[in-house]
C-alpha cells in the first residue's frame, strides 16, 4: 500500500486563505449528503459519489466526480485556485481516513491531475472548524420530508392533487441517490417541490400511470405509463 503524503493545514490557516483579498482555495467538504446540508463552511463544494461509481473506479475516480461543476472544475485546471483543502468529519490527516473513503479517493485523484494545485488535509475536520469558527459555517434545515418518522408526515406541504398516488409511510423518507445527479424517489417525493428543489432537481421521469406532473412549469417531465404490479411490462 502506497502512503501518499499530504499536508496538513490547521483551522486558522483555513481561515486566513478564504478571507484573503484574492481568493484562491477551493473546500471539498467529503462528508454525507445530508451532513453537508445540515451545515458547512460557508462557499465550499460537496464531493459524493454512489457506491456504483466507486465501485467501478476501483479508486481511480477523475476529476470529474470529484468536481462535478464544470465551470468549478475548469477554474481549478486553469490555475484559478492555488490550493484546495480537503476536509471529513474530524480526521487530523490523511492516515485516519479509510483506503476506500471519500476523502482518500478525493485527494488521490486532484494528485493524479495535471491542475497543479497545492493539496491540503483540514485538521480535525468539519467539527473542528465549526467549533471555532461557526459564524463561517452555512446552515440549512431539510425539507420534513427528508425526516419524516414512520408515523408522521406533512401534508400540507405536499401538492394536494398527489391523493391517487399516495405513498406508504415506509417510504417516505428522503430520495436515494444511485449516481451522481440522479436521484430514485416515490410518487410521494415528486409531489414535494422544497425537497426537489433543496436537490436541485432539474427534471423527472414519471414512471407512472395515475400520478400526475406536477410542477410542469418548474421541471421537465418525461412520462412513461407503467402499472405499479407485477404484470407490468417495465421492460419494453
Amino acid at each position: 500500500m502506497v502512503i501518499m503524503e499530504v499536508p496538513t493545514i490547521d483551522c486558522a490557516s483555513l481561515r486566513a486563505l478564504m478571507e484573503g483579498d484574492v481568493p484562491g482555495c477551493l473546500v471539498l467538504d467529503c462528508r454525507s449528503f445530508l451532513s453537508f446540508n445540515a451545515s458547512h463552511i460557508s462557499g465550499s463544494t460537496n464531493v459524493r459519489f454512489s457506491t456504483i461509481v466507486r465501485r467501478r473506479a476501483r479508486g481511480g475516480l477523475g476529476l470529474e466526480h470529484i468536481v462535478p461543476n464544470e465551470d468549478t472544475r475548469n477554474r481549478l485546471l486553469s490555475g484559478e485556485y492555488q490550493s484546495v483543502v480537503l476536509l471529513d468529519d474530524r480526521s487530523s490527516d490523511l492516515s485516519q481516513a479509510k483506503n476506500d473513503g471519500t476523502l482518500m479517493l478525493a485527494v488521490t485523484a486532484l494528485c493524479r491531475s495535471p491542475c497543479g494545485v497545492s493539496v491540503f488535509i483540514l485538521q480535525g475536520g468539519f467539527d473542528s472548524f465549526s467549533s471555532e469558527y461557526p459564524e463561517m459555517c452555512a446552515k440549512a434545515s431539510p425539507p420534513q420530508g427528508l425526516s419524516l418518522s414512520l408515523s408522521a408526515r406533512n401534508p400540507e406541504s405536499a401538492n394536494p392533487k398527489c391523493s391517487p398516488c399516495n405513498t406508504p409511510l415506509y417510504d417516505q423518507g428522503g430520495p436515494v441517490e444511485i449516481l451522481p445527479f440522479l436521484y430514485l424517489g416515490s410518487a410521494y417525493h415528486a409531489s414535494r417541490k422544497d425537497m426537489l428543489d433543496m436537490l436541485g432537481i432539474t427534471a423527472l421521469i414519471n414512471v407512472s400511470s395515475n400520478c400526475p406532473n406536477h410542477f410542469e412549469d418548474s421541471f421537465l417531465y418525461k412520462s412513461i405509463p407503467v402499472e405499479d404490479n407485477h404484470k407490468a411490462d417495465i421492460s419494453s
